[in-house]
Formats: structure tokens, C-alpha cells, sequence
């Protein structure tokens, strides 16, 4: 049986390059009266026009996605849509991907193998206010905090590089960022889309808190980038 809480409907966009996961999850969660599926997208690209265009109240987002993972996607999804809270939806269990999805603001960090119920009621904690992360790994999560608590203690004062912060993907884009590339040369030398690389080199201008290509080229060449 459905218990639903009382209120307005819970608008929801559906993120994940699965055609068929997209479709079950939407009929599994179209089930309830308090949610409404407004859309879907398949990638970071369509997904931020989808979040700008919807202004949904909440996001589902699988990880893994092509060009841009959706950890890296997550500032760019909160940008175009401020008062959605984001849930990560994924088969990823890396404690990384875990720590770096809850510092890039979203609520809730979920694995697909969950059941729908479940499911159900994490979105209306994260409704609430909650913040929901699965039972799996809630342990990676503590030793995730503690192992960095245990790095930033005052026996290890060494300086951390800005490019650390960085994927690997984002470094391929800084490189050619300090190379004085356009998108469209960064995208043809990658062989991704433009607009692919217009929201890495968004992602990166934020990392590095510069405002300007010609700041990260800066940064990129003072650490040896090129």
C-alpha cells in the first residue's frame, strides 16, 4: 500500500543514459499521487536544460553518464535549478563518489538495488529536509571523513595542489584551456561534444575558483600542466 503525505506533488526529473531504467523508475514512481515525473534526460548536457527549463523539486541522478559523470554535473543542475534538491541514484559504491556528491550539495547519495518503497520515502525525507544515504555505505562514509579529519591534523602541512581537485577528465580540458584551445578545438582533439566541454570548462573555472580561462591557464602552467 502507498501512504502518501499530505501537500503539493513532488515534481521529479529523471537522470540516467538507461532508456529502460529511465522508463521503470518513471512507471514505478508515477504509482504514487504525490510524485509527478515533469522529464527525463539521458546526459549532463540535456539534464541541465531539462532542470533550467522544468524547475523541478527534485533530481534523480545516476553517476555514471556519458561525457559528464554526475558528480561533475551536480554545481551546473543546481545552478539551473536552485531550489531542487539533488538525490544521486547509482550502482557506484566508491566511497569518492560518495564524499564528493555530498560536497557538491547533494541530499541524498542511493543505489539502485534499493527497493521502491524505499525509495519512496527517502524522497519524502529529502522533501522534509533530510539528507538519506544508503545503509551500504553509511561505513565508507565515516571512514571517508575520518581519513581526511586524519589528513588535514597538524603532522601534514604540505601544501594540497588546486589540480588535485580536478577529474581526469577536467585535466585533458585545462590542458587544452592552457593551450589557448576553444571549445570546439578542446571537443574535436577529445572527440566529445562542445557543449560537453562547455560544462567541463564551467566545472573547472569553478574548482579552481577563477573567473577567467586565462586565470586557469595561469594555474595550469604554474604546476607544470601543459
Amino acid at each position: 500500500m502507498i501512504v502518501t503525505v499530505p501537500g503539493t506533488q513532488i515534481r521529479i526529473l529523471v537522470v540516467d543514459d538507461h532508456t529502460l531504467f529511465r522508463r521503470g523508475l518513471t512507471a514505478l514512481l508515477a504509482r504514487d499521487p504525490q510524485f509527478q515525473i515533469v522529464g527525463d534526460a539521458a546526459d549532463a548536457g540535456e539534464a541541465q536544460r531539462r532542470a533550467a527549463e522544468l524547475q523541478p523539486d527534485l533530481i534523480l541522478l545516476d553517476n555514471h553518464l556519458p561525457g559528464v559523470n554526475g558528480v561533475d554535473a551536480l554545481p551546473a543542475l543546481r545552478e539551473a535549478a536552485p531550489c531542487a534538491r539533488v538525490i544521486m541514484l547509482t550502482v557506484s559504491e566508491d566511497e569518492h563518489d560518495l564524499v564528493a556528491a555530498l560536497r557538491a550539495g547533494a541530499c541524498g547519495y542511493l543505489l539502485k538495488t534499493m527497493e521502491g518503497d524505499a525509495l519512496a520515502t527517502a524522497i519524502r525525507r529529502v522533501m522534509r529536509g533530510d539528507s538519506v544515504v544508503a545503509g551500504e555505505m553509511t561505513g565508507k562514509l565515516v571512514t571517508a571523513y575520518r581519513d581526511a579529519a586524519a589528513g588535514t591534523g597538524r603532522g601534514n602541512d604540505a601544501p594540497v595542489s588546486p589540480l588535485a581537485l580536478l577529474s581526469p577528465r577536467e585535466l585533458e580540458i585545462l590542458r587544452g584551456i592552457a593551450r589557448g584551445e576553444s571549445n570546439k578545438e578542446i571537443g574535436r582533439s577529445l572527440d566529445i561534444a562542445e557543449t560537453t566541454v562547455k560544462i567541463h570548462v564551467q566545472h573547472v573555472l569553478r574548482k579552481l575558483d577563477v573567473n577567467s580561462r586565462v586565470q586557469a591557464a595561469v594555474i595550469a602552467t604554474e604546476h607544470g600542466l601543459t
